[in-house]
């Protein structure tokens, strides 16, 4: 095509972002059109397309691109149960990803990690503790998991009427957590009641509510479809059904299971065929050449393939690419933004609301930071790779549980550290070193748990304790020769501290029964140490709360490969955990009074407000988390337990009160019937507010009735 015939209109940013793409995509061959369905989009110069790199990721914070910001690990993000302190975060992830993006652009980088498309969030239900990937989710409530996943996604899009700050790209849709694996060939039966009930919703909430650009596919089957070639999946509930807009990527190299793992099709052209046949736009990977042959055989047509481009540079349009810098409000971010004062004061404070106070016997914690010596023991104390997690960021910044110990204890304290042993194996204990660094403490903190090299994605994980290095768990407890090491501690007869660090449940019966304070810090993030010791010392009242259920053993569990949710998560256990979803205490007490609903009678299509009264009983102050939970007292078919339909995280100073209202909407109150459709019926409903579940007795909560008819 002669350059003066090429029709430049889609230049103009006063067309619509859907007329722009239309009109450029019009003039590419069908080579040039495959060619940007691949995550590595190569430039066209005739019609003035840089190259660009969709991969990116920020999970909790820009990944893999050099300085950012690095936030906890996602699993801390939901254990903060704020929604609003998320929502910030996002935001400055996203100022980061923006600047740095535009900064790489004067570099003339345009590499993987800078681009404004990042794949995140992951809001798969974390419905087994042995998933390695757990620690990238916001848990098992579906919904806590769309609260947090709407204020993320929110956070990283903006709020510009016309312009998109970055794409966000909730994963993996829509049924998938481990095995690792088996991920490229597994298949994940499940009722249509449970994918309604668990697996979907956050999904839904996330493209419904926030809007959500893209959306990246599983590995996996979903009941015999591979879920990146799904027509139920893409076609008919994501696009037809909840109006998804955005574009639909693969996960990396996932494609090419259809034909080598999933057996669904005998060749390459037939699986490309059947990916963007059934809504697939990108591939994360390079297979998508094979299009041009599929297309010779009749698999798939041109016009198939033009769908999926144009709903690809909608999405550059609608980011501002091809639009001068001065009207696009966020080019204009400085990059003297990332990781600047501001942001690493944020990730303290997010690391901070994410600790969980498991237990505080007899008031051990807080501590004196005038004590006179103490022993930091553990292999998590030095280690900067607990800090970070996974598909992380790069912080110059880095503070390690050591670290901020020291920090914070007074000059006239003695400090002694030891490893003690390695985070798994089975190297002997320095009995020697034991000794020494213990004899004079007055109080021991022991630094335990686990490592993203011992849980994380297929690949990533050394798995000392997976033969296949996959990244799952088959077993649950302190790894190693860490529980062994914890034991000679807890011997010498001095008070022990027990700070875990790790994205997953941990069996702790032991430790539960014989050490005094335990503290969960999963992986914190770069201020990570600063924020454990400001809650050792008392300058921050611990106020997270488990996203998870701590279960006392394996045993408690259905198989892994099992995705019924019937006997999982705290919606269907029935078994009595060690330590239950939403658990988590504080230096202070709260008291709860006249929980009051607008309407004790309402009708099936009505919402109500439901008001508490918290107050602070105790001496300090502190955030509590206060938890609306709903359990159907009258089903006509299975619904869970109870579920967490409402959360609020306030501050209060000892002796004050706070009246605090929550909204309880008719869709809270559904049940599905067998073919997975939603209904609310008749009944009573047993409500309960207070700052854990209702049967957990280290909670307080009051309780009323809601009738429903």
């Amino acid at each position: 095509m002669d350059q003066s015939q090429i029709d430049k209109r889609y230049l103009d940013p006063a067309l619509s972002a859907k007329e722009r793409a239309r009109i450029l995509v019009a003039q590419m061959t069908l080579p040039e059109k495959i060619a940007q369905m691949l995550h590595k989009a190569p430039p066209i110069p005739r019609l003035e397309v840089p190259a660009y790199n969709w991969w990116n990721e920020c999970l909790h914070g820009v990944a893999r691109a050099g300085r950012a910001t690095v936030f906890p690990q996602a699993i801390g993000l939901a254990a903060t149960f704020d929604i609003e302190l998320i929502g910030r975060m996002a935001e400055i992830i996203s100022d980061e990803a923006r600047a740095k993006h535009h900064q790489a652009l004067k570099q003339d980088n345009r590499g993987q990690y800078f681009g404004l498309t990042p794949w995140s969030p992951n809001i798969n239900i974390f419905r087994d503790p042995r998933w390695g990937r757990g620690q990238e989710t916001y848990g098992e409530c579906p919904y806590l998991t769309a609260r947090v996943g709407v204020a993320f996604v929110r956070g990283l899009q903006g709020t510009d009427p016309k312009y998109l700050k970055l794409v966000a790209t909730p994963k993996h849709y829509a049924v998938h957590s481990g095995p690792e694996s088996l991920r490229h060939s597994f298949d994940a039966v499940v009722s249509p009641r449970d994918l309604r009930e668990t697996y979907l919703p956050a999904f839904k909430a996330t493209v419904q509510e926030a809007g959500a650009w893209s959306i990246m596919g599983a590995y996996n089957r979903t009941n015999g479809e591979p879920c990146c070639g799904s027509q139920t999946l893409i076609q008919k509930i994501l696009r037809e059904e909840w109006g998804f807009q955005g574009y639909y990527v693969s996960d990396c190299w996932a494609i090419r299971d259809f034909h080598e793992h999933h057996k669904v099709t005998a060749s390459p052209e037939e699986s490309v065929a059947m990916a963007v046949r059934n809504g697939c736009d990108l591939n994360c990977g390079d297979i998508y050449p094979r299009l041009r042959e599929a297309e010779k055989q009749g698999l798939i047509s041109e016009a198939e393939i033009t769908v999926c481009t144009e709903r690809l540079f909608e999405a550059r349009f609608k980011l501002g690419m091809f639009d001068p810098e001065e009207l696009v409000p966020y080019s204009r971010l400085s990059p003297d933004l990332v990781h600047c004062r501001e942001h690493v004061t944020q990730a303290r404070q997010v690391a901070r609301e994410s600790i969980v106070l498991l237990k505080n016997e007899q008031s051990l914690l807080p501590l004196d930071r005038n004590i006179k010596a103490i022993a930091v023991v553990g292999p998590a104390a030095c280690a900067p790779e607990v800090l970070l997690g996974n598909y992380n960021g790069f912080s110059p910044q880095l503070v390690t549980l050591l670290e901020g110990i020291i920090g914070e204890v007074s000059a006239g304290t003695q400090v002694t550290y030891t490893k003690g042993c390695d985070f798994a194996g089975q190297a002997p204990i320095n009995e020697g070193h034991l000794k020494t660094a213990t004899d004079a403490a007055d109080v021991i903190i022991a630094t335990l748990g686990y490592s993203p090299l011992l849980e994380g994605e297929e690949g990533d994980a050394a798995g000392e304790l997976e033969a296949d290095g996959s990244g799952d768990r088959t077993r649950i407890g302190l790894p190693g020769r860490q529980l062994e090491l914890l034991q000679k501690l807890s011997a010498l007869g001095k008070p022990v501290v027990l700070v875990l660090t790790g994205g997953s449940p941990i069996e702790l019966n032991w430790a539960a029964e014989h050490i005094p304070a335990i503290l969960m810090v999963w992986y914190p993030g770069e201020q990570g140490g600063q924020a454990l010791a400001d809650v050792l010392f008392g300058d921050y009242n611990p106020s997270g709360r488990l996203p998870v259920t701590f279960v006392k053993s394996l045993e408690q569990l259905p198989p892994f490969t099992e995705y019924a949710m019937k006997g999982r998560t705290y919606r269907f256990m029935k078994d009595e955990p060690l330590y239950p979803f939403g658990y988590g205490l504080s230096y202070t007490s709260f008291t709860y009074s006249n929980l009051e609903l607008s309407r004790k009678v309402i009708g099936t299509d009505e919402g109500i407000t439901v008001s508490v009264t918290v107050r602070n009983s105790g001496s300090r102050a502190g955030d509590e988390v206060v938890q609306l939970y709903v359990k159907d007292l009258l089903a006509s078919v299975p619904v869970p337990v109870r579920q967490l339909a409402g959360i609020r995280r306030i501050h209060l100073q000892p002796g004050e009160e706070q009246r605090v209202e929550l909204a309880l909407a008719p869709a809270q109150l559904v049940a599905y019937d067998d073919h997975g459709l939603p209904f609310v019926e008749p009944g009573e409903f047993e409500i309960s507010v207070g700052g854990g579940q209702p049967d957990d007795s280290r909670s307080v909560t009051v309780k009323t009735i809601l009738t429903v008819q």
